[in-house]
């Protein structure tokens, strides 16, 4: 039991500050470009409970980390931004979406620069200060990632609709209201009935893997933690 606690004790600030700052982030980007919605509903905040959504944020992220899972999922309350605010909105809204896995990617830099400081600390505090910057970095690199795989509702998919000619962008965004059952069917059903035939096989984190190592590895560099 006192095991348990002290592994979430390691995990829920980096992953509350990464949830948080990544829905405030879209919500600033929205007000910036000059859309003050999600700023007058209170989602411009550092209060993680404007951004929490029960079951995406709490409930299914601790029952994979309660049974072990090999990954983490989840997600927060969308951050309202009215198009018609903006001034350019193919342009701003994929601004906007980037806000998101672009403060997630600062975040786990953040972290890595911040392991330089861990001597300062005492051999016990030192442990667990590390675990948190460990799993902070891990959150936020796969956040950054996962995010912009390009399917709406993601902001990979809202940046590639934002982007791409119309021709192309709109039948993307047509996605949008099939786009997270086809990830969860990715991400859930297909590695579940993989598995009922003894196969290890979850498409897409094999896909989304060697990019976050490749951006793991780059960030350590640039940290001043490898060579």
């Amino acid at each position: 039991m006192m095991e348990t606690l002290y592994t979430v004790s390691t995990w829920i600030l980096p992953a509350l500050l990464a949830i948080t700052l990544h829905e405030a982030a879209h919500g600033f980007a929205a007000w910036r470009l000059g859309d003050d919605t999600a700023r007058l509903a209170g989602r411009l905040s550092l209060n993680p409970l404007r951004h929490i959504d029960p079951m995406g944020t709490v409930v299914l992220p601790a029952m994979l980390l309660l049974v072990k899972a090999p990954f983490l999922f989840g997600w927060a309350k969308p951050v309202p931004v009215d198009m018609r605010n903006l001034p350019s909105p193919r342009r701003d809204m994929a601004l906007v979406a980037a806000a998101g896995p672009g403060i997630n990617l600062a975040q786990a830099f953040i972290a890595m620069l911040l392991f330089h400081l861990l001597p300062l600390f005492g051999d016990t505090a030192d442990l667990w200060i590390a675990r948190n910057l460990n799993n902070a970095i891990n959150i936020n690199i796969i956040l950054c990632i996962f995010n912009l795989i390009p399917v709406p509702p993601l902001d990979g998919g809202r940046v590639a609709v934002g982007l791409l000619p119309l021709a192309l962008a709109r039948p993307l965004a047509r996605l949008e209201r099939y786009g997270m059952v086809l990830l969860l069917i990715l991400l859930l059903a297909v590695p579940l009935v993989a598995s009922q035939f003894g196969i290890d096989w979850n498409p897409l984190f094999e896909l989304i893997t060697p990019i976050i190592v490749g951006l793991r590895d780059i960030l350590l560099v640039l940290s001043g933690h490898g060579g």
